[in-house]
């Protein structure tokens, strides 16, 4: 059986506090004298607020730029480890900025991490849904002022705000050529998927999947090669019910992801894992590996090769080899 790790892949949905390494976590809670989160049990299905009061325990024990340039090193290589030859990686500065000092402060730590990582990182600068306009349209201009960031984002619960807020800050980005990757349709219907796509330009989006129970929104996906950012070990824990097989059988790219590894417990490799045991053959497996390549803001280069590689993992031995 071809091994998951030898195969080449780019990693799109990653956030910054959730890619902490546990044993750091630990080292940095003690030192602080803070109290590390507890894991989501796993006997029942959680809320949103269990899921972000524990996140929040997280993020707490990031108290500098060193600790900020520590844990992109780490997140990159595990990400290496497993894989993968490009990552982008989502961070709202928002939350960092009082102790780091300021918005740009945190961006530029994170983009000194990536200048340490051992495979190629590109920086995705994102605002909460929960943000005002204004707040969005000031990261937006951040975003697309700095080397460096290749994406602009909407993270957070989705319910917290509405998309036509975002559209003046989701242009300004665009336009600065940054790509557009909002998280969308996690508990709100298909139909917030598609505004994300048709009001504020998604080149990907982050979870949809919602979308998959919905052929008029499989198919502007679809039809427009919007890529969804799908996390298999997100959803069990927050009762979302998700399908891979509904967007891949509607041709929607999909490019799998850890999202908060950290909370979540499953690395990338894992998640193709998960899908190798639903039913993917490596033929899909290497699909959705290419997905994630075609779909990154990699530069051409690191595409090619790495496409390269995942054809070289194809045609190596296969099950019965």
């Amino acid at each position: 059986m071809r091994d998951l790790r030898a195969l080449p892949k780019a990693h799109l949905h990653l956030h910054l506090t959730g890619s902490m390494r546990p044993d750091t976590l630990a080292e940095w809670a003690a030192r602080d004298g803070l109290r590390l989160p507890e894991p989501l049990p796993p006997d029942r299905v959680h809320g949103w607020a269990d899921f972000q009061g524990r996140y929040d325990l997280a993020r707490a024990v990031i108290r500098s730029a060193g600790d900020v340039v520590r844990v992109v090193r780490e997140a990159a290589t595990a990400d290496a480890a497993d894989g993968a030859g490009w990552l982008e990686l989502q961070v709202d500065p928002t939350s960092y900025a009082a102790r780091l000092g300021s918005l740009e402060d945190v961006v530029a730590a994170v983009l000194a991490g990536a200048a340490e990582a051992p495979i190629p990182v590109g920086v995705v600068v994102a605002a909460s849904w929960g943000a005002t306009a204004e707040h969005a349209e000031r990261l937006a201009r951040l975003a697309a002022a700095t080397p460096g960031v290749i994406g602009f984002g909407l993270s957070n619960d989705e319910r917290l705000g509405r998309v036509g807020d975002f559209v003046a800050a989701c242009r300004l980005a665009a336009d600065a050529g940054l790509r557009i990757v909002p998280h969308a349709g996690f508990y709100e219907p298909a139909a917030h998927v598609r505004d994300c796509v048709e009001l504020l330009g998604a080149h990907r989006v982050g979870h949809a999947v919602t979308a998959a129970s919905c052929p008029e929104t499989l198919g502007l996906l679809a039809g427009r090669q919007v890529a969804v950012e799908l996390c298999p070990t997100s959803y069990p824990p927050l009762g979302v019910a998700w399908d891979l097989s509904a967007l891949l059988d509607a041709g929607v790219p999909v490019a799998l992801g850890t999202d908060d590894p950290l909370l979540f417990g499953v690395g990338l490799a894992g998640q193709y894992q998960i899908a190798r045991d639903l039913g993917c053959d490596d033929a899909t497996l290497a699909r959705l590996a290419r997905d994630s390549i075609t779909h990154s803001a990699a530069p051409a280069e690191v595409r090619g090769g790495l496409l390269a590689g995942v054809d070289a993992w194809w045609a190596g031995a296969g099950p019965d080899e």
